[in-house]
This record gives structure tokens, C-alpha cells and sequence, in this order.
């Protein structure tokens, strides 16, 4: 009878500790392959759960490719996770429809003392109409990769620093090697011709895309510099110093390792996808050529958000500021995962990283793909500008005009 009174005592003190504990859904899209999702599944959540016994997370993985279409069923049905990594480029569409938290509004004494913890880059992805939506979990941006051996065939020692050495050497560094007539060694290369591409000559020439409040396109993303920026890439493409872009020729980071393309801009994922295929391979680093607008890059990466739907806001804050906390930022580095903390640059494990302090540094500068919900067609209409003056024939004040008019016509729906 006791031993039947004491299990019972047992079995009620346990349901009792288990209807405790509050579920936080956590949806990423870390490929399960990789080694963000091993170190995320098998320690970081099994950390946070050890120190929050109260709390427990429930990861979900879903492809990137699938999840803006389950996030728009997820408004349909009106069902959202807890917390989700988030590309930096969806956070002010769902912002400006209501499902997401303003953290700063929520957690003001706690987001007061983290904000200037965040690179200044990463954490404007979140910034939408006097609030902040989430935090940067983490980042990446485009910088110089230069190939040594073709810049001391050309007798060049060191990456261009200005936007002037920049373009000369572009010019010194493309070459018909074999003498048949025919451009075989380009001095720049290229994946595209959108913003991600294109933001770093729009900036570093001192240009821009919106104003400051995203609310106006007349006057910036057709500004003399902007024109300066698009006038100029367009000369060396069509003058033959810039590799064809989308020609289906060799890839642009395969054409760099093989001494093709003497520099192009792309993000800290090039470091792997070289490696993996040429292993010996010596890949080179450097900021951005500054122009008139300094040295600029793009922001890239994911937020961290939490959904207003859910019943755990609290809990939910504690993974969020647990997942950008120093020591796990530093984790993440060690697979890979770029930190977004500004405290870390003197830090051992990101010192000596073979390419984390330039990128880190760009970020200083780097600017973020305007914040806006109707980005992506903001996006498509770059897009289109910048191949109608480049292989189109059209005049790079034209195809700004023209683009200024079309992104104001999609601003105005949202003044």
C-alpha cells in the first residue's frame, strides 16, 4: 500500500514538473548536413535546456527553398513557430504585417543592453518603422578576393585599396595570354547583376538605392553617383575587362582558382566551395576598393524573430539572447558561421580564422539591402536596370530613371 502511495506521489510530482515545461518551437533552415546544425542540434540546445529545465526546444528544419512558402501558409492559417531564423530580406514583410514581436518594445531594459553589442550592419536588417523586429543571429557581406600569383605575373604586389587602383588594375589584369585575338584572362568577374552584386559600386561611389526611411527612390537610386557607379561597370563589361556574366562559361569562384579571373567580389562561403574542389588552392582577401562613399559591401545572413502569436514570449526571448550570447557566437565560428557581435574580433578563435577578420571589418561599412517589404520587386527592377545599360544598350540614366519611377510607384502603397 505505501510502496502503491509513494509511486503515485511519484508518477503526480512528475506530470506536475511536465505540464511545467513550455514547448518553444524553433524553426531554421540549417542544412543537416552541415556543422551549424550538428553543434545547434546535439550541444547548443542541450546547453540551453540543461540551464532552463522549464524549457524546452523544439527545432524544426525546413529547407530554405520551402520556407517563404510555409511561412505564407503559416499567415493563411495563421499558425506560426516560436522563434525562427529568418533571412535578413523577409523580416520588414512580415514586420509590416503585425505577426512579428517588436523586441525593443517587448524586452526594452534587456534590448538596451545588448543593442550596441550587435554590429550596426547586421542589427538595421531588423529595424522597421521605429522598431526593432529581432536581432542578428548571423551575417555575412561580399569582399575582395584577388589571385597573387596572376597580380605578380602582372607585376602587381598587393590588392587595390581605392576604387581607382581598382579600375586600373582591372584593366592591367585582362589579357589575350595565348595570342589568338580573343580575350582569354579577365580582371574581374562577376555572378549577376542585382543589388547583391551591385550595391558595392552603387555605395563605395557614393550612391544609394532608397532615403534613409525607405520611402523615397527619386533622387538616390538615379543620384549622380549612383549613375557614376552603373556608367562605370558598364564601360568595363562592354570594353571587355569585365568576364560575361551568365555566358555559361566556367563559375566565377572555379574561374578564380584556375587563374582566369583575377578578382571578384563574393561572400566567406567561397573559402569552402574552393577548398572542396581545389585543395590547394590559395585564396586571397581584402576590403571592398573605397571610392567616394568609402569601402561598401552588402549585408547578408539571418535575424532571429519571435512570432507574436506565441504563448511563451519570455521563454522565447531567453533562446534568442541565448543563441547571440558570446559564448555561443563562438561556437557557431567554429563551423563556419559568421558572429555578429562587435566584441569578438580580438577573440583567438576569430583572429587567427583564415578569413574572418576581413569580413568582420567589412561589415563595419556595409550596408544592408533596404528594409523594406516590397523588396524583392525593388530587387527585380535593380535587376533590370542594370542588365538593360549593361547588355541592353540603354543609357545608365536612363535605366536609373526609369527604375526611380517604378520603386516609387511601389512606395507609394506603403506612405
Amino acid at each position: 500500500m505505501k510502496k502503491a502511495f509513494f509511486l503515485l506521489v511519484v508518477v503526480l510530482i512528475s506530470t506536475f514538473m511536465l505540464a511545467q515545461v513550455k514547448e518553444v518551437i524553433f524553426w531554421h533552415s540549417y542544412s543537416t548536413a552541415s556543422g551549424e546544425y550538428k553543434l545547434l542540434t546535439e550541444e547548443i540546445i542541450p546547453e540551453f535546456e540543461k540551464e532552463h529545465p522549464d524549457i524546452k526546444i523544439t527545432e524544426v528544419q525546413v529547407p530554405y527553398d520551402e520556407m517563404r512558402r510555409r511561412l505564407i501558409v503559416s499567415t493563411a492559417a495563421a499558425q506560426y513557430p516560436d522563434v525562427m531564423r529568418m533571412d535578413i530580406i523577409w523580416v520588414p514583410q512580415f514586420a509590416d504585417i503585425g505577426v512579428l514581436l517588436p523586441v525593443d518594445e517587448e524586452f526594452p531594459k534587456d534590448f538596451q543592453q545588448i543593442k550596441d553589442d550587435f554590429l550596426p550592419g547586421p542589427l538595421a536588417t531588423n529595424y522597421w518603422k521605429g522598431h526593432y523586429y529581432g536581432v542578428p543571429l548571423d551575417t555575412n557581406t561580399r569582399v575582395l578576393l584577388w589571385n597573387r600569383e596572376m597580380f605578380e605575373e602582372s607585376g602587381l604586389t598587393s590588392p587595390p585599396t581605392n576604387m581607382a587602383e581598382f579600375i586600373k588594375y582591372i584593366k592591367t589584369l585582362t589579357k589575350d595570354t595565348d595570342g589568338d585575338g580573343q580575350i582569354d584572362q579577365w580582371g574581374f568577374a562577376d555572378t549577376g547583376f542585382g543589388p547583391w552584386n551591385s550595391m558595392a559600386w552603387i555605395y563605395s561611389f557614393g550612391g544609394q538605392i532608397l532615403d534613409p526611411t525607405n520611402s523615397k527612390a527619386k533622387g538616390y537610386v538615379n543620384a549622380p553617383e549612383s549613375v557614376e557607379a552603373l556608367k562605370t561597370f558598364k564601360d568595363l563589361y562592354n570594353q571587355g575587362y569585365i568576364a560575361p556574366i551568365g555566358g555559361g562559361g566556367i563559375g566565377v569562384l572555379e574561374g578564380y582558382a584556375e587563374g582566369i579571373y583575377a578578382m571578384t567580389f563574393d561572400g566567406p562561403w567561397s573559402w569552402s566551395i574552393i577548398k572542396g574542389q581545389y585543395p590547394d588552392a590559395e585564396i586571397n582577401y581584402s576590403l571592398i576598393p573605397a571610392g567616394k562613399g568609402g569601402s561598401k559591401s552588402v549585408v547578408g545572413g539571418e535575424d532571429i524573430v519571435i512570432f507574436n502569436s506565441t504563448k511563451y514570449k519570455e521563454e522565447a526571448w531567453e533562446f534568442v539572447k541565448f543563441l547571440t550570447s558570446k559564448d555561443v557566437q563562438l561556437k557557431f565560428a567554429t563551423v563556419g558561421q559568421m558572429p555578429i557581435l562587435n566584441g569578438l574580433l580580438d577573440e583567438p578563435e576569430i583572429k587567427e580564422h583564415p578569413f574572418f577578420p576581413v569580413y568582420l571589418k567589412q561589415l563595419e561599412t556595409a550596408v544592408p539591402r533596404s528594409p523594406h517589404p516590397a523588396w524583392n520587386e525593388i530587387n527585380d527592377i535593380l535587376d533590370s536596370a542594370w542588365q538593360n545599360a549593361v547588355i541592353g544598350g540603354v543609357e545608365a540614366q536612363d535605366a536609373l530613371d526609369n527604375a526611380a519611377y517604378e520603386i516609387e510607384e511601389i512606395l507609394n502603397d506603403y506612405r
